[in-house]
């Protein structure tokens, strides 16, 4: 079965940069899907943050970490990474990596493979 473990979450100040790591195991191929990272903050609902459309390579990000954050995808490591720049305290919450059929508006609905998620932490 489809397992997403993620790592790499902790605690840093403002202005840190991290890389977030998600390990992805049970698929052999990516054919349509969409892989993505999510993240919720303490008393807030789920949000898209970044995704990557496996047909075309084409990414999609939510608004408030354009520019700052990045998501790849190694494909033969089944290795899916976020990398952040300019953290922010806003960007504190749990972050989640996830395996979808469709990228665009980064809806949680379009997701059904979740990771347990990591902890980053902004102060």
């Amino acid at each position: 079965h489809v397992q997403l473990v993620e790592s790499g979450g902790e605690s840093v100040q403002e202005g840190a940069s991290l890389k977030l790591s998600c390990a992805v195991s049970g698929l052999t191929t990516y054919p349509e899907n969409c892989m993505a990272w999510f993240r919720q903050a303490e008393g807030k609902e789920r949000e898209g943050v970044a995704g990557i459309a496996e047909r075309d390579g084409s990414t999609f990000y939510g608004a408030s970490v354009k520019g700052r954050f990045t998501i790849r995808h190694d494909v033969a490591k089944h290795m899916l990474y976020l990398e952040m720049n300019g953290l922010k305290f806003d960007d504190t919450a749990m972050y989640y990596c996830a395996i979808g059929y469709e990228c665009p508006g980064l809806d949680r609905d379009n997701f059904g493979y979740w990771g347990q998620g990591t902890q980053v932490t902004v102060s």
